[in-house]
């Protein structure tokens, strides 16, 4: 999830224990403008002593352009084979079941589909942090091993690859009778994740898995004072609390052996829709969240703390009245909770917009996050345009409103639509990150500045005391 600076290629802060020094043919220029001046480039390495060994003709490396025109090809014939096999094994099931076989696999594959998103766009603001020299690792106090933008990138585009490779072939064997194959593809597939992020041995980024692990049990368990990057990734978690139900549901069903069977279909059985559990792990994330900020107002006494804890705790009305719907009676749902969940919903939308924008972003000037280092495409669009603004202030309140439709559990019977939404909010998310990282570096950087000057004023009157002697 969190990732490092954009530094140079051989720098030693960006290799891992074990990995080998990474060998550049391109310089830095060409390797910037992405010149390809020909499809084979000779390369040097250097040996244990330091000396330079050339490297012979059989030996070349292809362009990294081509490879990466190669790879592109690749994941776009990987695309297609996967739509094609899906559709043709959607295509020969029974009209009556496939709407209900979709849904279900639409369950299980669905929270790692938006985990992937979440990832890939994490890449991109990593990415703008690095181009506009904000320097997001001291503001999340990463270590030396800490990923660059192009590693959460590798990572999300093999998560990209994974997951619907899974479920295409979980809807290809069940639409051909292979059942029990066909349910073993999410428990593995879910297997393997829990594998690689727990995994104890110094591979896949081990110091990333360990960071992101210990961050998420400070979280749950806040015994300490609450770091930036706490409840920075706490915020992220409410965004993504439609992933966790799902996860929530999917893995019940995997323990009550009803992959791939007509148990599911039950709205009322222990795994179905209308579970009681879906509320409750709809709630944690903001009860994390609302239990750092108290946590925060133990430690420094702020009162603002206090109002952002209110602000979480609006999100609880809308989840369970929400869930009420399933309990009550429809009349008493109609004339008396449903009036409560949507001046709920109007409450913690409003109040929730309030204070991204007037808390959380600092907007009493242009913000300097899309201003590059070196000139850029990107850099000319967005840094001092007032659409930006405007754009991020209009979506946010509009997809802030759209959110309370997620949180609602009696709303999620289209699964297209909430996913479709659930997505947003990532997006949502997404932009709300770059404004409250470059709040918080301003914040960083004027403390810093402040502290230089109280500590210059002594030595400026040192000096002159020491002159005035020295004229004596």
């Amino acid at each position: 999830m969190f990732g490092g600076v954009n530094a140079p290629a051989n720098s030693p802060h960006l290799r891992k224990s074990g990995s080998r020094p990474v060998v550049y043919d391109l310089d830095e220029h060409e390797v910037e403008n992405g010149v390809e001046e020909g499809l084979l480039h000779p390369v040097e390495a250097s040996d244990s002593k330091g000396g330079v060994i050339p490297v012979s003709a059989a030996a070349m490396m292809p362009s990294p352009v081509l490879l990466w025109r190669f790879k592109v090809l690749l994941f776009v014939i990987w695309g297609f084979i996967c739509c094609k096999v899906g559709w043709d094994s959607v295509m020969r099931m029974s009209a009556d079941k496939r709407e209900l076989f979709l849904y279900e696999a639409f369950l299980y594959f669905n929270p790692l589909l938006l985990a992937a998103l979440m990832v890939w766009l994490w890449g991109i603001n990593l990415w703008f942090f690095s181009q506009g020299g904000v320097n997001y690792a001291k503001i999340f106090d990463l270590d030396q091993n800490h990923l660059t933008h192009r590693e959460i990138w590798k990572c999300a585009t093999w998560m990209t690859i994974i997951v619907p490779t899974s479920m295409t072939a979980y809807i290809y064997l069940y639409s051909h009778g292979e059942v029990s194959y066909a349910a073993s593809q999410p428990v593995l597939l879910y297997a393997a994740a829990v594998m690689v992020l727990i995994f104890p041995f110094d591979i896949f980024y081990f110091s990333s898995r360990y960071f992101f692990l210990r961050t998420l049990w400070r979280i749950v368990f806040p015994l300490q004072a609450i770091s930036f990057a706490d409840f920075f990734l706490a915020d992220i978690l409410t965004s993504m609390a439609k992933v966790f139900s799902d996860l929530e549901r999917s893995v019940c069903r995997m323990v009550h052996r009803q992959v791939a069977t007509i148990a599911w279909l039950e709205a009322d059985s222990v795994c179905g829709s209308h579970s009681v559990a879906i509320p409750l792990v709809l709630v944690l994330p903001y009860l994390f969240r609302l239990n750092q900020c108290l946590r925060q107002y133990k430690d420094t006494g702020e009162k603002t703390t206090l109002l952002n804890a209110l602000k979480y705790s609006t999100a609880v009305p809308v989840i369970f009245l929400s869930a009420l719907k399933y309990h009550v009676f429809p009349e008493r749902w109609t004339n008396f909770y449903r009036p409560l969940w949507l001046l709920s919903g109007v409450v913690n939308s409003s109040y929730s917009f309030y204070w991204d924008v007037n808390r959380d972003w600092d907007l009493s000037g242009f913000t300097r996050i899309f201003k590059f280092n070196k000139p850029h495409l990107f850099s000319h669009m967005l840094h001092g345009r007032r659409w930006v603004y405007f754009w991020v202030i209009g979506s946010n309140l509009v997809l802030r409103c759209t959110w309370t439709y997620k949180l609602s559990a009696h709303l999620r019977h289209n699964y297209l639509t909430v996913f479709f939404i659930a997505a947003l909010e990532i997006f949502r998310r997404f932009q709300w990150i770059f404004f409250r990282v470059e709040n918080e570096w301003n914040k960083m950087n004027s403390k810093s500045h402040s502290h230089l000057s109280v500590n210059e004023i002594p030595d400026d009157e040192e000096k002159l005391l020491h002159s005035i002697n020295y004229s004596v």
